[in-house]
């Protein structure tokens, strides 16, 4: 067990792509021992590989959906580091684009499961660790689409707004142990998952209505999710940041 020199710990999940990966980059440039927690195996090694230079971090395979799964790393997590202090819950995905009623059943279970119980899983487990070492801040990755309604998605969007409930529930509970929990809601960020769902017709009328007519950078959310880990004062708690380039100020 190497948590003798009482290195601060992370816990990151989608930390092989996008968003996720962008924080576990920051999060070990600022001296945070990380785990880089993934389902997909292949990239997760890779990222690791590449992060390891950066400092101390190690790849751990999970799947948010296997509650013992996230237990095991979790428990993995604070058998090599000696305690856990922080985590971003960024795993998600966002499942079919169609109208609501033309939705399956299985697209529902299937994002619901990730972004919305996989992040309820992974606080569980999370949460107890934390504690015993004195408190600790999570940042979970809701969406815009957590904040105001999103067409086409309806399961991504009833999935993150679960999200921001979920952290404003957690806050309450542990504000008084010294455990801060908050949100991030990003909105157009330039990641493999957006290049996916969003078609260039699609991107382009959105980058019309944006207030910046551009996206944003994962690395962008990346430093609101340090600072809220790292920096926030204890006070900032149970709040939702969004990281959308002013789209949800109007």
């Amino acid at each position: 067990m190497a948590g003798a020199d009482q290195r601060k710990v992370a816990f990151v999940t989608g930390a092989s792509s996008g968003i996720g990966r962008a924080a576990a980059a920051a999060l070990i440039a600022r001296g945070y021992a990380t785990a880089l927690v993934d389902r997909d195996e292949k990239l997760g090694r890779e990222v690791e590989a590449e992060l390891r230079s950066k400092g101390d971090c190690a790849f751990i395979r999970c799947d948010v959906t296997d509650d013992a799964g996230v237990k095991a790393a979790v428990e993995q997590t604070v058998a090599r580091w000696g305690r856990l202090d922080a985590a971003f819950n960024a795993a998600g995905i966002d499942g079919e684009h169609t109208l609501l009623a033309d939705g399956t059943m299985e697209n529902w279970n299937r994002v619901v499961a990730i972004d919305l119980t996989g992040v309820f899983s992974c606080m569980r487990h999370q949460i107890p660790q934390m504690l015993k070492s004195g408190g600790g801040a999570i940042v979970n990755c809701a969406s815009v689409a957590g904040l105001v309604g999103a067409p086409y998605v309806g399961a991504y969007a009833a999935a993150k707004h679960g999200v921001v409930g979920l952290t404003k529930a957690a806050a309450l509970d542990y504000a008084a142990q010294g455990l801060r929990v908050n949100a991030v809601c990003p909105g157009m960020i330039d990641t493999p998952m957006s290049r996916v769902g969003l078609t260039p017709e699609i991107t382009e009328a959105l980058l019309a209505e944006s207030p910046t007519r551009r996206l944003g950078q994962p690395e962008e959310v990346a430093a609101a999710v340090v600072f809220l880990i790292a920096d926030a004062p204890g006070f900032l708690t149970g709040q939702t940041i969004a990281v959308d380039g002013a789209w949800t100020a109007r």
